[in-house]
């Protein structure tokens, strides 16, 4: 009867695990910043994208962890007999030392090596790399953690987010997992990079300057200014987009035969901004010049 009792509270607890867990706009942003150094990860050590996903979420609160954010360390490593820098944080107990990282990609690539050569977790290998739930499961018994709950809350992540599709990837974006390599940040929050019209951009933050992104992603300030067409003094708005790349002659395929109406407020600026479309060619698209003014509701070509 215990048992029963027992397995019934089991199946209880992770049916109101899975119910409470809701999407997170945060979750997401660290899904994309992170989605392409894990499937690298799974190419080169065979473990899923997706538990390697879920454990950094999970482990470094989307990176917002004071591990995450001091030590640069996704995955709660301890340090056992590490090297390196380290951090000390409360853990299981008080002032426990962990590994401290340079930034995540070491994070990411140290957590591959760390299951690779654990003899505890040697079995998981055996599995396909489809098999999220037996590697998640698999973690829990191998001692990786001590939530009784970690395994059906990896599980509960991965299928959330659909993190599985990482699993069946056959490719990379190779700029987006370098991206986390060599970039430091105030309080080590990074910015989430994002693909565009075969550029890459990220959105500027509060207090963000053309010489403050530079530093962080390893770019010359200059050209960093240069790619987005304004003076290397310009001031910055949070949510503006700054490209890493020079933009495009013209926008995405999608957009053929496709108007973009202008709002108020807009100026070809802010729609070449939009669009990853240098300047000069939006206007020749549209037979304008720079002295040319739009108004609201003009229909602009964007190809």
């Amino acid at each position: 009867m215990k048992k029963s009792l027992f397995t019934i509270a089991l199946i209880f607890n992770a049916i109101m695990s899975t119910a409470q867990m809701k999407w997170n706009s945060t979750y997401q942003q660290y899904i994309d910043q992170y989605k392409d150094v894990a499937i690298e990860q799974m190419k080169k050590y065979h473990i899923p994208a997706s538990i390697t996903l879920a454990q950094g979420l999970f482990e470094s609160g989307a990176g917002r962890s004071e591990l995450a954010r001091k030590g640069n360390n996704h995955f709660g490593i301890k340090c056992h007999g590490w090297k390196g820098r380290k951090v000390y944080h409360d853990d299981d107990a008080s002032n426990e030392c962990f590994r401290a990282y340079n930034n995540a990609y070491e994070s990411y690539e140290d957590h591959s090596r760390f299951l690779v050569s654990g003899k505890r977790y040697q079995s998981l290998f055996s599995l396909k790399n489809t098999d999220y739930r037996g590697w998640a499961q698999g973690l829990k018994a191998a001692g990786y953690a001590t939530n009784p709950s970690y395994a059906t809350k990896l599980i509960n992540i991965i299928e959330l987010y659909k993190l599985y599709e990482y699993d069946h990837a056959k490719h990379y974006d190779r700029f987006l997992a370098s991206a986390t390599k060599d970039r430091v940040a105030p309080g080590g929050m990074t910015h989430p990079i994002y693909k565009f019209n075969n550029n890459y951009y990220l959105k500027a933050r509060r207090g963000d300057s053309f010489s403050s992104i530079a530093k962080e992603i390893g770019l010359s300030e200059r050209k960093l200014a240069a790619y987005n067409e304004l003076p290397v003094s310009a001031s910055l708005s949070e949510g503006d987009i700054v490209y890493l790349k020079k933009k495009a002659k013209k926008a995405p395929k999608s957009y053929k035969d496709r108007l973009h109406y202008v709002r108020a407020g807009e100026s070809m600026y802010s729609i070449s901004q939009l669009y990853g479309i240098r300047m000069k060619y939006l206007y020749k698209m549209n037979n304008m010049t720079p002295y040319d003014n739009i108004v609201v509701g003009q229909g602009l070509r964007l190809r």
